[in-house]
């Protein structure tokens, strides 16, 4: 909005002529996300202990989480509002994949917000049905790859990191694996969304990253200086990462240890589901299974844990799933798994980093 009011002006006042930068909006998202998070938090915060909107722990985890019982969730409603209300603020609007991106990202806080007040209403820790937010899931994963497969200057071919020359044609079946991507994303914020900040911090880390390769994606000459798939528009798609990166670390000025808020399934699977859609958009498919590491390792860490459970008739190779609470069984404090698991992402994000020159 602040490029189609100010950028116009620029031949009158030079100095709005800074609001065509990519990267000057990109930092204007991610300090609004910020500051409204900063402000509007503690209201926020107030108003879900006034409606008695509490986390509802499940019986089966740790022992020490029944301290969490009754803390504010749902606090992802603040977060997509200060990502959205960001992006519209200081993307341009006439980019149709700034819009997609909201799409999904506010398709998946839907779902997520069913989730949420399910759980609430009946004070258990189950909410949808796996199938039925399974297919809300698909549904909205597919629009995003059968658009990203019909829009002109797109194709159904891959991006390998570290190779330069192979680029597999997947076709049609491009849109399977755009739902797998998103879907998967998704899921995986949303399983490692158990421990105070710690979905946050490598959300944070993950949308920095994606962030940088956006702005290349969607630069002509870089990208084929870096042989990176060109994606016209792509560059707008900075903004909303930038306002992802500021958004969330206003959530975690709060959802530190201890947390005084949650953000909720209508959190995690929006910002799992946003970090799927940036990577399906630019052409960066499989670089998030590198930059999302500590996502992909909790939900193999279940995937692995369950199938070994019935394999095996009762047995378990994790002292319990997903992996962070294995960890918090072998006597980690919380925070110090927290603060590992981010160092483990700021690793996975820099080798990420360096696939641009690893090719």
């Amino acid at each position: 909005m602040i490029y189609h009011l100010l950028y116009p002006l620029h031949t009158s006042i030079s100095g709005f002529n800074v609001f065509r930068y990519i990267t000057v909006r990109s930092i204007g998202g991610a300090m609004t996300a910020f500051l409204i998070m900063l402000l509007l938090g503690p209201w926020f915060i107030r108003k879900l202990k006034q409606y008695q909107v509490g986390q509802v722990v499940r019986e089966d985890g740790p022992e020490t989480h029944l301290a969490k019982q009754g803390v504010p969730t749902m606090g992802g409603v603040l977060i997509l509002f200060a990502i959205t209300s960001s992006t519209l603020l200081w993307a341009r609007l006439d980019n149709p994949l700034v819009w997609l991106l909201l799409f999904v990202t506010i398709f998946f806080g839907l779902i997520g917000s069913i989730d949420d007040y399910r759980k609430i209403k009946k004070k258990s820790s189950d909410g949808l049905s796996a199938k039925g937010k399974l297919l809300m899931q698909v549904f909205g994963a597919s629009m995003v790859g059968l658009f990203v497969l019909l829009h002109p200057g797109y194709d159904g071919q891959l991006s390998v990191p570290f190779l330069k020359n192979i680029h597999p044609d997947l076709s049609w079946f491009y849109v399977a694996f755009a739902i797998l991507v998103i879907v998967g994303a998704s899921n995986a914020v949303n399983l490692t969304d158990g421990l105070d900040g710690l979905a946050a911090g490598p959300t944070v880390i993950s949308a920095a990253v994606y962030l940088i390769f956006s702005y290349l994606a969607g630069h002509a000459v870089l990208a084929d200086y870096l042989q990176l798939p060109y994606v016209q528009g792509a560059g707008e798609l900075a903004v909303f990462c930038g306002a992802m990166v500021g958004a969330c670390l206003g959530f975690l000025w709060f959802n530190a240890y201890p947390a005084q808020i949650f953000m909720g399934d209508v959190g995690s699977l929006a910002l799992g589901g946003a970090l799927g859609g940036v990577a399906i958009i630019i052409k960066q498919e499989i670089l998030l299974a590198i930059v999302g590491g500590i996502f992909v390792m909790e939900a193999l860490s279940v995937i692995i844990q369950v199938g070994y459970f019935k394999l095996s008739h009762g047995k378990r190779i994790f002292l319990m799933a997903p992996f962070h609470h294995h960890f918090e069984k072998k006597g980690w404090h919380e925070p110090k798994v927290v603060i590992r698991f981010w160092i483990v992402s700021v690793i996975l994000g820099l080798f990420a980093i360096a696939t641009l020159k690893l090719r």
